[in-house]
């Protein structure tokens, strides 16, 4: 089992998980319902079936822990912050074998929602310096957050123990990954056959 170094945060990357994949759950939470609290409690701890969905729409082979405590609060006289602490535990196919790998994750969540929110001009196209900021809507649906966050913090190229990043694997569907170390003594034995050429021809 791996654990992820803490290193993806940018909101404005994250894809739009909620509109690609409408069956997943939600957690809705009104603006101007909670605008004038002072802080708004956030849990999210879903069911297997939920976990089973956003799984799916990730690409995950299992998502046997996800949790997400936190709360909602307002910035300033119209702007609103989600923030809270996500856990996870994923299992992904491995880049090299295609093997179950297991991966512990545990991030911080920061999403701060602007009122009053402008989109950069073609030609001021830079990365942010505070890449955590969005339009404030009117429902913000804390689910969309954490699946985002958690889409950001998965391994690129998971690796089963003991597996070298270069190593090449060979595969039809239905068949045992053939991997690049499978395939040497076949080259060990085509070189000895060009050895013995060489012998005849000397």
């Amino acid at each position: 089992m791996t654990k992820a170094p803490k290193s993806h945060s940018p909101a404005a990357t994250a894809p739009d998980m909620s509109a690609v994949h409408p069956d997943l759950p939600s957690l809705p939470f009104k603006v101007t319902a909670i605008a004038g609290r002072t802080s708004t409690h956030v849990r999210f701890h879903p069911s297997a079936p939920e976990r089973a969905a956003i799984a799916q729409a990730l690409g995950l082979l299992n998502l046997p822990v996800l949790t997400f405590d936190g709360d909602i609060r307002p910035a300033g006289k119209r702007d609103m912050v989600l923030e809270g602490k996500m856990a996870a535990t994923v299992v992904q196919p491995c880049s090299v074998t295609l093997d179950p790998v297991t991966t512990r994750l545990s991030e911080a969540v920061r999403r701060h929602f602007i009122a009053d929110y402008k989109l950069p001009e073609a030609d001021e196209l830079e990365m942010p310096e505070d890449d955590s900021t969005e339009a404030l809507p009117e429902v913000i649906d804390a689910v969309t957050v954490v699946v985002e966050a958690l889409a950001l913090a998965l391994p690129l190229y998971p690796r089963a123990a003991g597996v070298e990043l270069g190593e090449a694997v060979f595969t039809e569907p239905g068949l045992a990954p053939l991997r690049e170390g499978d395939l040497k003594p076949f080259a060990a034995l085509a070189g000895l056959v060009l050895k013995a050429k060489d012998s005849d021809k000397a």
